[in-house]
């Protein structure tokens, strides 16, 4: 199989429909478009997916009847098939969110039905252990539907790996965490506007700042890092336009490596949205608002290049492949045909073309 000028990445899903579980495609750089769609691992409502730096091991969420868990896979380096290597599970939901460190030794997961982050240490061969540390999040929001108790939507690294990060949508907090030898322990919360509903995070590139997307209120939330776990906020800027009223969610949040622009998509709304940051601030500015061209952006990332974009649609089930603009930061549609059913999560293999 020749893969020279290819750039191979995964999608996670809702397996519902036609859904079976992850699938693979690739960017083809020389025709410009996405191609090779194929299913590589059946298992249950792999929303998200994290890939281990050195290329060599996919983690992804689980369900499994009752059960929901984390499952590890090998990823073949000749084809990228992907190969069961084992699942931890236990009884209630499944996560919907994963993170594994650079150096593949803790996997964190967050629990949007059950408020929850739960570590996973791993074994040399890119298994999982059971869980390690496990914290319940408490409280709630004003929003009596979406904020009635806690829901954990992110878990992650610092850049330095210092430290976790936890976005709860439920009770509107940031919260970070200590994590020696597995174990999580407190360190900073950081309480946002009540009502916002945080999803997920995303830093710049300087370590000095981090991006909020917000669900319910449809904002990104511009955080200055001080380095030791601790946030303060800086901006709350709209992803949406101020009349449009009907209902939109927001959903993912991307930096690009140059530090100077920052996407994010709405769903309902159905769009991604541009904004340039300020070198010095860490501030937005709105360049624009591109339509996802389908039906609830889920998600969408930059591929390794970061000349495109690759947008995720749940509901009309189609990826879009968008060209991006290095100076403006602007986008433009490539293809908008590439169907998937029930696709969440896009992610790409580490480093070069293949």
């Amino acid at each position: 199989m020749e893969w020279k000028n290819k750039y191979v990445g995964y999608i996670g899903t809702y397996t519902k429909g036609d859904s079976k579980g992850i699938y693979r495609f690739t960017l083809n750089m020389e025709k410009e478009q996405l191609e090779d769609i194929q299913l590589v691992a059946e298992l249950g409502n792999p929303t998200y997916v994290t890939i281990s730096q050195d290329n060599r091991y996919l983690y992804s969420v689980i369900k499994d009847e009752n059960f929901g868990g984390v499952a590890a896979y090998a990823i073949n380096p000749n084809h990228y098939h992907l190969t069961e290597i084992n699942r931890q599970l236990v009884e209630g939901p499944s996560p919907c969110h994963v993170s594994v460190d650079s150096k593949n030794s803790v996997v964190v997961s967050a629990n949007y039905h059950a408020g929850t982050i739960t570590t996973y240490e791993t074994k040399p061969d890119g298994s999982i252990l059971p869980a390690k540390s496990h914290i319940q999040h408490v409280g709630k929001g004003p929003n009596a539907i979406r904020q009635e108790k806690p829901h954990a939507h992110f878990s992650g690294y610092t850049p330095d790996e210092q430290y976790i990060v936890a976005i709860d949508l439920g009770i509107d907090k940031v919260i970070t965490y200590h994590l020696v030898d597995g174990v999580l322990t407190e360190a900073h919360s950081l309480a946002v506007r009540p009502g916002s509903g945080p999803r997920h995070i995303t830093f710049h590139p300087n370590g000095k700042f981090a991006y909020v997307m917000t669900e319910l209120s449809n904002e990104v939330i511009v955080l200055k890092y001080h380095g030791n776990g601790q946030f303060t906020e800086i901006q709350y800027i709209a992803t949406i336009p101020a009349d449009y009223t009907d209902n939109s969610q927001g959903s993912a949040i991307q930096m690009t490596k140059d530090g100077k622009f920052v996407y994010a998509a709405n769903r309902g709304h159905n769009s991604i949205t541009v904004f340039r940051a300020e070198d010095q601030t860490g501030e937005l500015q709105l360049v624009e608002h591109v339509s996802s061209e389908g039906d609830w952006p889920r998600d969408f990332t930059l591929d390794p290049t970061e000349r495109y974009i690759i947008g995720s649609n749940e509901q009309s089930g189609n990826l879009v492949l968008y060209k991006r603009n290095n100076e403006s930061g602007k986008l433009s549609v490539i293809q908008s045909n590439l169907k998937v059913p029930y696709p969440v999560c896009v992610k790409f293999l580490h480093g070069g073309a293949y």
